[in-house]
C-alpha cells in the first residue's frame, strides 16, 4: 500500500501560514466576495449549514480570477504571514510518516470489508472483492483515521480509534469504490488501478449490480453504527456523488458560470466523502459544532486539492504512472482546471468544450493547447491555496502527532505524481 506514490513525495517545509487565505485573498483583491466564491467556492454553501441557507455562488470571469492569482503569488510565496490563530503551533523534529502512523489502524481494513460483503454466491463474492486487494492508496481512510485520533486527542481523550470511527473509515472506503465501478460504468473506462474494469472483464450489468451491493453493505455498517447524526451526513455524501456525475455530463454554455461548474462538481464528486467522512468522526467524539466544522473544512479542502492535483497529472504523467491513459478526460469530453485556465489563452477551446472535445482533433489540439498555455501551472498554483486551507483548519485542532501526520499528508497530495 505503501508504494512508490509515497516514496517519491518531496519533502516540504510544513511551515505554511496561518493566516486565512481568505483574508489575504481580500487585501489584494478589490473584489473579495466574487474571487472567494470562486477560487473557494462553499464558503458559504458546502458548510454544515441546512441548504436552505446556503449562499449562490457568484459568477466572475476566469480572466479576473487568473490575474487575482498572479497577483496573489508572490504574496503567498513569500515571507510567512503572522499566524492569526490563538492556539499553539505544535512542530516536531521530524513529522512521522503518515502512512506509519495509520498502519495498525489500516492493516485488516480489506478483510473488515470483506466481511461486510460476504455472501454465499461465489461469483458476486469474487465481483465485490475485485477491488478489495489492499493495493490501492487507501487515502480515504487514512485521512479518517488520522483525524479521528487527531479529534480523539483534542478532545480531551486517548487516543485510540472508538468502533463507529473505524467503521466510518471503512465504509468511506467501500462508498469510494462502489462508486469507481459505478464510475467506470459510465465513462465506458477499460483500465483502474492497473488491470481490467470490473465492467470490462463481468459485463455492465453485473459490474452495476456489484456498485449496488457494496453500497448497501455500507448502508448496513453505518447503520450499525447507531448515531442518526452520522447516517445524515454520510447519506449526503451518497447524494453529492449522484448530483456531481450529473453535472459532469453536462456542459456550461455561460463561460463565465464553467469554472464555478467545475469546483462545484469537484466537491460534490471527490471532496464530498472526504469532508462528511472527517466530519461524521468528529461527531461521535466531540458535541462542538466549531470542532465539526473544523473536521469538515479539512476534508472538503485536502479533497479539492486532491482532485485539482489529478486534473494536472492528466497532462502531465503517463497512463504507466497513473495507471490509466493520459489525456482520459479530454476522451471523456471534460473540461478540467487545465482546460479552463488555458481558455483565457486560446478562445479556440471554448467551441471544443461545448461539443465535449468530439470532433476529429478535438483531443489533441486541446492537449497542445494546454501545455502551450499556463493552464497547468495555473491549476497547480489553486491547488496549492486548497492545501493550505486545509492545513490552516487542522491547526486550530491540539497539538499530536496524527495532526501533524494530516499536514504532512496534505503536502504530500500537493506533490505526488501518480
Amino acid at each position: 500500500m505503501a508504494g512508490p506514490w509515497w516514496s517519491r513525495c518531496r519533502n516540504w517545509s510544513t511551515n505554511f501560514t496561518s493566516a486565512s487565505v481568505f483574508e489575504t485573498l481580500r487585501r489584494v483583491s478589490g473584489r473579495s466576495a466574487a474571487l472567494t466564491e470562486v477560487a473557494f467556492p462553499g464558503r458559504a454553501s458546502w458548510t454544515s449549514r441546512p441548504r436552505s441557507e446556503a449562499q449562490p455562488m457568484t459568477n466572475l470571469k476566469i480572466l479576473n480570477f487568473t490575474s487575482s492569482l498572479n497577483r496573489l503569488k508572490p504574496r503567498l510565496l513569500g515571507p510567512t504571514l503572522q499566524p492569526c490563530c490563538c492556539r499553539t503551533i505544535h512542530s516536531d523534529a521530524q513529522v512521522q510518516d503518515p502512512f506509519t502512523l495509520a498502519q495498525k489502524d489500516l492493516t485488516s481494513l480489506y478483510d473488515d470489508i470483506k466481511k461486510e460483503l460476504f455472501v454465499s454466491k461465489e461469483e458476486l463474492k469474487f465481483l465485490c472483492d475485485y477491488y478489495f486487494d489492499g493495493k490501492g492508496k487507501a487515502i480515504r481512510p487514512m485521512i479518517v483515521v488520522l483525524m479521528a485520533r487527531a479529534l480523539n486527542i483534542h478532545s480531551n481523550r486517548a487516543g485510540d480509534l472508538l468502533p463507529g470511527q473505524r467503521a466510518i473509515a471503512m465504509i468511506s472506503e467501500m462508498i469510494h469504490t462502489a462508486s469507481l465501478v459505478h464510475d467506470d460504468v459510465i465513462d465506458g473506462s477499460d483500465k483502474r488501478r492497473g488491470k481490467g474494469t470490473i465492467h470490462e472483464v463481468w459485463g455492465e450489468r453485473k459490474a452495476i449490480l456489484a456498485g449496488d451491493f457494496i453500497l448497501s453493505a455500507a448502508s448496513l455498517a453505518l447503520a450499525r453504527i447507531g448515531n442518526i447524526t452520522v447516517v445524515k451526513v454520510l447519506s449526503q455524501v451518497i447524494e453529492d456523488l449522484v448530483r456531481g456525475e450529473f453535472m459532469q455530463l453536462g456542459s456550461k454554455e455561460n463561460e463565465n458560470e464553467r469554472f464555478k461548474h467545475y469546483l462545484e462538481k469537484t466537491f460534490k464528486k471527490t471532496a464530498s466523502l472526504i469532508a462528511n467522512s472527517c466530519k461524521a468522526v468528529s461527531i461521535l467524539v466531540n458535541p462542538d459544532p466549531d470542532v465539526h466544522e473544523i473536521a469538515f473544512q479539512f476534508g472538503k479542502n485536502v479533497g479539492i486539492a486532491f482532485q485539482l492535483v489529478d486534473d494536472v497529472l492528466d497532462f502531465t504523467s503517463g497512463a504507466s504512472q497513473l495507471g490509466k491513459p493520459s489525456a482520459a478526460d479530454l476522451k471523456l469530453g471534460l473540461a478540467t482546471g487545465p482546460v479552463l485556465f488555458a481558455c483565457q489563452q486560446f478562445p479556440e477551446l471554448h467551441a471544443m468544450i461545448m461539443r465535449r472535445f468530439s470532433s476529429d482533433g478535438d483531443v489533441d489540439r486541446a492537449w497542445k493547447y494546454v501545455l502551450q498555455s499556463d493552464g497547468v501551472e495555473q491549476t497547480s498554483f489553486l491547488a496549492r491555496h486548497y492545501g493550505q486551507e486545509a492545513i490552516r483548519h487542522v491547526r486550530m485542532l491540539r497539538p499530536s502527532p496524527e495532526r501533524d501526520a494530516l499536514i504532512r499528508l496534505t503536502e504530500m497530495v500537493l506533490t505526488r505524481d501518480k
